[in-house]
């Protein structure tokens, strides 16, 4: 399994990109970045978007993508989410007043776009992947992905504050590669954290005490906010008994 980073902060600005993640060239989660990190070719060659939640920084490139891929001629883009973040998407984003609704473009017939209905704790099958939708805790519907190709496994957060059910499935399950977690403020900014459903490294420390074997699974960390990444890092780094790594654009890994 291939993992790219294409964006992994919980901001912009020329050197920071939000949150986007490709694996094996076909399979996105979240599309914060996916068009201003993705040559033409690239964004044709995907096949389906995982969306973790319906803010804007996770699927604002689901615009831009969709158009491209419209106009390039090709097979509809596959958007999997939950009914709330499906919801919110038509009602608020694909609703011909904010962005057109592409499941009608170009035609009802030819949709550029399809939806998935995804449940949470029940695994599909997307390709050669076993994903699986976990709940975590944020100020919307939102969740976190275990992708799974059988032989390796990988946990992506979604945004999140404290949370309990995502380091249980890491727990049950003994191929978990690496858990990509999030964590957005100082721990100065603890009030902010709590009143948009983020952590700091203090709830993060607290939270990975939660696994089993945290000193062996990987953590790496993204959503970092611009103006508040260094004090994060420094802060991160003083925490023991973590592997802790901060992600940065244009990681690639092999699993």
């Amino acid at each position: 399994m291939e993992l790219r980073v294409l964006g992994c902060h919980g901001g912009e600005s020329p050197r920071h990109r939000a949150t986007s993640f490709l694996i094996d060239e076909k399979l996105a989660v979240d599309a914060g970045a996916l068009t201003s990190r993705l040559e033409l070719a690239a964004q044709g060659s995907l096949e389906t978007v995982l969306v973790t939640h319906s803010h804007l920084d996770h699927v604002r490139d689901l615009a831009t993508l969709v158009d491209n891929r419209c106009q390039m001629g090709l097979p509809p883009l596959t958007i999997c989410a939950t009914r709330a973040t499906i919801e919110n998407l038509q009602r608020h984003f694909f609703n011909d007043r904010l962005w057109p609704d592409f499941t009608r473009i170009p035609a009802a017939s030819e949709p550029s776009i399809v939806y998935r209905e995804i449940e949470l704790e029940t695994p599909f099958a997307l390709g050669r992947h076993r994903v699986t939708a976990v709940p975590v805790s944020h100020t919307v519907d939102t969740c976190g992905y275990l992708i799974d190709d059988g032989t390796n496994a990988l946990v992506i957060s979604g945004d999140t504050g404290p949370t309990d059910r995502i380091f249980e499935v890491v727990n049950d399950t003994p191929h978990v590669r690496a858990l990509l977690l999030e964590v957005s403020f100082p721990n100065t900014m603890q009030h902010l954290a709590t009143a948009s459903g983020h952590h700091t490294p203090e709830t993060l420390a607290a939270d990975l005490r939660k696994l089993h074997a945290a000193a062996d699974v990987p953590t790496m960390l993204y959503h970092m906010k611009p103006p508040c990444q260094a004090e994060i890092e420094r802060e991160c780094s003083k925490l023991a008994g973590l592997n802790l790594h901060v992600l940065k654009l244009d990681d690639h890994f092999t699993f």
